[in-house]
């Protein structure tokens, strides 16, 4: 065994943390400390993260699945934060969430909010809905013709789903909700998707469903998405009635572990949660109530191939808190509409896919896999939210972005 092998099983012997290896190990540069972690990180969890470290792109294989045009790629840093302990739907696990971020301060942010779930048994998150949705609009002449089309959605529901099983083995049409204004009725089907996000998926499925209905019923299809999907835009609908996956992550944390690792108080935390994710979204019209939802889901999207673009309805979600007795606090985080697959897409590269296995997400059966996914997402959701609202308690928002985000120097 060489120097490096020794390194790399002294450092999971003696449980280092990741962002303690270059201290612990007196290493030169953060090039070396960087391959050590993912050479843990590989031997820790079984997966092979080498086209994490060598950066390549194959494509010959990208090339009429995820790109046109291309002239090569770009780099961005990645870095982790775990162990994570999450306790899902299937599964109670360690596992680590890859992030790709420029922003200086929100690994460190993120890490400090897992270690704080760490030490009060982890984070219970638990997948509520799973539908994606189509909404195409149709036309009629006539609010007469908008009922009667409305009523035969609903009569000939069971035909529309044979129908939209014919073009995958994977979706199945659950639902189909109309709505009427005038001549214009949108119809929102929803569909299980199993481990894929699953937009083409329900697209294609839904454009036969829509000839289909404009044959039988003389209605006329305007748009094949209508916008009541709600897809890339920030839309309510999709806060109350769910897109991709509605998740609940929650954590109940003791007064010692508030005080020892975030340096403040549940009462402290509740009442910046009230004042400013509740009251301040409300007086500035945000459809949500959280501080950054989109910072964690965003760099993860990117870290593992998800739809970069679903950021904007994946991020909407509320933050809620309680002070429990002894000054133990309650937190969770709700994410209506948190749309992300397991297969298809960007989790076809490699880079990606190798990231995407550090969740775990290759260890829980098919068909469950995105629903994991999901969680663990949450899961680091709310470890992020939690650190921040701890720095604004404890004063130390401005400090870290100063330390870790600017170089050390407060600049102007």
């Amino acid at each position: 065994m060489d120097e490096f092998d020794e390194m790399v099983a002294q450092a999971i012997e003696k449980g280092v943390s990741l962002s303690r290896l270059k201290a612990y190990f007196s290493l030169a540069s953060e090039s070396d400390t960087a391959r050590l972690r993912a050479a843990v990180l590989e031997r820790k969890m079984g997966v092979d993260l080498s086209s994490v470290k060598s950066l390549k792109l194959d494509f010959d294989v990208l090339v009429g699945r995820n790109i046109e045009n291309p002239v090569g790629g770009v780099v961005l840093p990645v870095g982790v934060v775990g162990p994570l302990l999450v306790d899902g739907s299937f599964r109670k696990a360690e596992v680590f969430l890859p992030l790709a971020t420029t922003e200086g301060a929100l690994v460190a942010s993120a890490n400090r909010g897992a270690k704080a779930t760490y030490l009060s048994g982890g984070v219970k998150a638990r997948v509520i809905g799973d539908r994606m949705t189509r909404a195409p609009v149709f036309r009629t002449e006539s609010i007469d013709e908008s009922v009667r089309l409305r009523e035969w959605v609903e009569t000939n529901f069971d035909e529309l789903r044979r129908i939209a099983s014919s073009t995958t083995k994977h979706g199945r049409l659950e639902g189909a909700e109309c709505f009427i204004v005038g001549t214009n009725v949108f119809v929102r089907f929803s569909y299980s998707t199993g481990d894929a996000m699953g937009m083409n998926m329900v697209t294609i499925a839904t454009d036969r469903v829509a000839e289909y209905i404009e044959k039988e019923t003389g209605a006329k299809l305007v748009a094949l998405s209508g916008n009541v999907c709600s897809d890339k835009k920030p839309a309510y609908i999709n806060t109350l009635m769910g897109r991709g996956k509605s998740v609940v992550a929650e954590c109940t944390l003791p007064r010692e572990v508030l005080s020892g690792v975030l340096r403040t108080t549940a009462e402290e935390i509740n009442e910046i949660n009230v004042r400013k994710n509740m009251l301040g979204s409300s007086v500035g019209g945000s459809l949500a109530q959280n501080a950054h939802f989109a910072n964690i889901v965003a760099a993860s999207f990117i870290a593992m191939g998800q739809d970069a673009a679903q950021v904007v309805e994946s991020s909407q979600g509320f933050c809620f808190t309680e002070v429990r007795s002894g000054g133990d606090l309650y937190f969770s985080v709700t994410l209506p509409s948190l749309e992300v697959g397991a297969v298809g897409g960007g989790t076809r590269l490699e880079t990606q896919r190798e990231l995407l296995s550090l969740t775990g997400v290759f260890s829980v059966e098919e068909g469950m896999r995105s629903k994991w996914l999901a969680e663990v997402i949450a899961a680091g959701v709310l470890s992020g939210e939690l650190s921040l609202l701890a720095a604004m308690a404890s004063d130390e928002l401005a400090g870290s972005h100063s330390r870790l985000g600017r170089g050390g120097e407060a600049k102007g």
